[in-house]
């Protein structure tokens, strides 16, 4: 258990996330920071309330500034804006950043040896940013994508296996959208190749809805996006940190030569313990793979130039 862990962004990820953190009792006290007035106080009390009723003894604090967040160990970074109708993904990249930038500014003066797990969108650019602005190693800067991507593709394949989902094992790496990479080549099912469950377009079909997972939600939704798969990813990840269990768990990590790329954030397998990322396991891909991988990387380094980190 770490003494305290800051959420910033009280919006529906960043308060199902804190109050998934408080159940799991992963710190004594999990502060949850937002600049609209009264909205982290009153969800904050709110989930403080259900401590009696769920059995935990973790303090939630809603704040409008980082002075309850000093020494916070670790961070969950939730902030940022949805696209709205009419706006350019280079607009909603650039809007951001300077959220981000303004965030990872105060992380860096509120606690400087945390270790910070980036959720806001454009995933792996805002890790880049995070990274740049706070200056903080590799190792104590990475995102949550690949974790969920995983989920949603071992879901879909359990659905149409009509089987536990525990009992399949994949990994989806790559940038976090519609360049994603799910291994195929590395799915199994209780160790059994998901290939020679399902024919290749049936395979298809499941990769193509995995890369639009986030898409079908919105649709649904109008007005939304996900935010019970993302905060439980983002958890999981968190878990493996605060409890030292060294999961190997697909991660946006920011590369320095690793499958042949450097100087960008991409979904890897990471090694998570007590010092955030402890490893990056290079595994081998197919040539299909391989050049999927390096196309979606091509996609995260133009998003990255719609950014200017000076302002």
């Amino acid at each position: 258990m770490l003494n305290k862990i800051t959420v910033v962004g009280a919006g529906n990820v960043g308060a199902t996330a804190a109050q998934r953190l408080a159940e799991k009792n992963l710190a004594r006290t999990v502060v949850l920071v937002d600049v609209v007035e009264g909205v982290p106080q009153g969800k904050g009390l709110d989930q403080w309330e259900s401590a009696p009723i769920e059995g935990f003894d973790t303090r939630i604090v809603g704040a409008n500034d980082y002075g309850p967040a000093a020494g916070s160990e670790l961070f969950i970074v939730t902030a940022g804006i949805a696209r709205k109708p009419g706006m350019s993904r280079d607009d909603l990249v650039r809007t951001n950043a300077d959220i981000v930038k303004q965030v990872s500014r105060q992380i860096k003066q509120a606690s400087p040896q945390a270790i910070v797990v980036v959720v806001s969108n454009p995933l792996d650019v805002m890790c880049w940013v995070t990274k740049e602005v706070t200056g903080f190693p590799r190792e104590r800067v990475f995102g949550m994508a690949g974790v969920l991507d995983t989920a949603r593709y071992r879901s879909f394949l359990a659905e149409a296996l009509n089987v536990a989902v525990e009992d399949i094992q994949a990994m989806v790496l790559g940038g976090h959208g519609d360049t994603m990479v799910p291994l195929i080549s590395y799915t199994t099912v209780s160790g059994i190749p998901v290939s020679q469950l399902l024919d290749k377009t049936t395979l298809d079909k499941i990769v193509d809805r995995t890369r639009n997972g986030g898409a079908e939600i919105v649709a649904f939704l109008k007005t939304g996006s996900a935010y019970y798969a993302p905060s439980a990813a983002a958890v999981q990840m968190v878990e493996s940190i605060v409890l030292d269990k060294k999961r190997i768990l697909p991660c946006a990590a920011w590369l320095e030569g690793e499958y042949g790329l450097s100087g960008i954030y991409c979904g890897v397998p990471c090694k998570l313990g007590k010092g955030g990322l402890e490893k990056i396991l290079e595994v081998k891909l197919t040539a299909e793979e391989k050049a999927a991988l390096e196309k979606s990387a091509g996609a995260v380094k133009d998003t990255m130039a719609a950014v200017n980190l000076l302002g």
